[in-house]
C-alpha cells in the first residue's frame, strides 16, 4: 500500500510539483481501488462486500477528477493519452 508520496518533491522543479502531486494521488486512488475490490473479493459478509465495492467506486471518480486536473496541467500527457487511444482503436480494428 502507498503510505507517502513516492517522489521527494523537494527535489522536483517548482513547475512540476502540481502534476507530480497529482500523478501521486492517482497512484494512492488506483491502489486504494485495488485494495477495496480485493477486500470485497473476500469479504464473506454481503453488507460489507457492497460497502466495499460502492466505496472503489467513489475511488474511481477520485481517479476522474485527478486526471482531468493533470491534463489541464499537462499537455503532453493529454497528448499521449489520446495517440493511446488511437493506437488501442487500430490493434482492435
Amino acid at each position: 500500500m502507498l503510505s507517502k508520496i513516492p517522489i521527494e518533491l523537494a527535489k522536483i522543479k517548482k513547475e512540476n510539483v502540481d502534476k507530480e502531486i497529482l500523478r501521486a494521488a492517482v497512484i494512492a486512488e488506483l491502489d486504494a481501488i485495488n485494495l477495496y475490490e480485493q477486500m470485497a473479493a473476500l469479504a464473506v459478509d454481503e453488507n460489507i462486500k457492497r460497502i466495499l465495492l460502492d466505496v472503489a467506486k467513489e475511488e474511481k471518480t477520485h481517479v476522474g477528477e485527478f486526471q482531468a486536473l493533470l491534463l489541464r496541467h499537462d499537455k503532453e500527457q493529454e497528448k499521449e493519452l489520446e495517440e493511446g487511444k488511437k493506437e488501442v482503436e487500430e490493434l482492435k480494428g
